[in-house]
This record gives C-alpha cells, structure tokens and sequence, in this order.
C-alpha cells in the first residue's frame, strides 16, 4: 500500500495515547490520525475521519467498546475494528466479532503483534491473538464471520515465531536454544510444530515463508 494506514486509537487511559502516537510515529507505513477516551467519541471520530482502522478498547466509558464497535460498523463499514481488550473468554472474543471487530488482540500482547492484526486486517482477514487462538475459536470465527482463511502466521505462538525468525536467519538448533535460553530438545519441538502447522517440511521452505510474510528480509 501506497499511503499510510490511518489509524484512530481508542482507550480511556489517555497516558496511553501518546505511548502509541510516539510507537506508530516510528513504524513506517501507520499514523494514528486521532485519538479518543470513550466509545461516543470514537463513533463521532470515526464518522468525521474515516480511518482504515479503529484500535478499540472494549472497557471504555460512555459507549462500551462493543456498541461502540456496532454503530462504527453500521455507518463506516469500510473502517476496520481491532479490539484491544483484557479479557481472553470466548465469549467476550464472539460478542466482539458479532458486532462486525475484525480483530482481537489481548492487551498483554506486544506492540508487534498489534501491529501484525492491523497488518493481517488490512489485507482482508481476521485476526486473534495467539492466546485467543488456543480457545479453539479459529475455525468457528472463520467460517462464520469471513469466508477468507486466517493467514498461518496467526496459528503461530510468539515463541514460534522467535523461532521461525532464527531458523531463517541461518541459525542451527544449537545457536537457537543459546538465543532463547532454551534446550536443544525444545527448539526441536518448536521446529517440528512449526512444520505441521504450516505444512511446510524444510528449512528453504520455512526460510521462504518467513520471508514472504516480513519476519526477516532478504540481503540484497
């Protein structure tokens, strides 16, 4: 994509608004256009502005996340919703996608991997965050609020996807379990996972996804 991913950031903690300003500022390709503390405002915002993305606490005041979330969807359905949110239930992670969220990333996740489910949004699928994922929810989401499959980095845990990232970048078993202070053994089981999960069975072709998907780039 040509043009920045737009990006209206909402929670209630405003100390958090200029954490993530000053975070998306130095990642190329995403600005946060606007920032609001409740669910009133970030409707208001989202009609006024029209981002690609809404980042959306669900416990805000006002206007809960999810209704929140509803009304944006029902007047700008071209603006995405990714809600951030504290909780990990099924429940929650349903009443999110049934009032039209496109993501869902725990607020224990990384900075990286909000930036993979705006990235994984924008390309047109959902995305859960790798603890959401274990609930066994991948399938039934899928198939039930988007046609298109989960993209296969999302089956991936953050350790996995260390993992992935060393192997290709050239590093052995050895050299691996040194980086993450890890056994041998539990590279090798990291490895094998990786293989199934991907269905991919070498290490060129785990090289070659790893790149297609941005977690290392090429030496020209």
């Amino acid at each position: 994509m040509d043009s920045k991913t737009r990006i209206l950031f909402v929670d209630d903690h405003e100390v958090f608004h200029e954490c993530m300003r000053a975070l998306f500022a130095a990642h190329e390709g995403m600005e946060i256009v606007a920032t609001a503390n409740n669910g009133q405002s970030a409707v208001r915002l989202a009609q006024e502005l029209r981002p690609d993305i809404v980042v959306m606490d669900m416990s805000i005041p006002v206007l809960h996340g999810i209704e929140a979330t509803r009304q944006i969807v029902a007047e700008k359905p071209e603006s995405l919703v990714i809600i951030l949110s504290g909780h990990a239930e099924s429940d929650m992670v349903r009443e999110a996608f049934r009032a039209g969220a496109k993501g869902y990333v725990l607020k224990e996740e990384s900075f990286t991997e909000l930036v993979q489910a705006i990235e994984t949004v924008r390309a047109g699928y959902l995305f859960l965050s790798p603890r959401v994922s274990e609930i066994d929810l991948v399938e039934e989401l899928s198939a039930t609020f988007n046609p298109k499959p989960l993209p296969a980095l999302v089956q991936l845990s953050p350790r996995e996807k260390q993992v992935l990232k060393l192997l290709a970048e050239g590093k052995g078993v050895k050299e691996i379990s040194t980086v993450l202070d890890v056994s041998s053994k539990t590279v090798e089981t990291h490895r094998a996972n990786l293989m199934k999960k991907l269905d991919l069975y070498n290490l060129p072709e785990l090289t070659r996804f790893a790149v297609s998907v941005g977690l290392v780039k090429l030496s020209l």
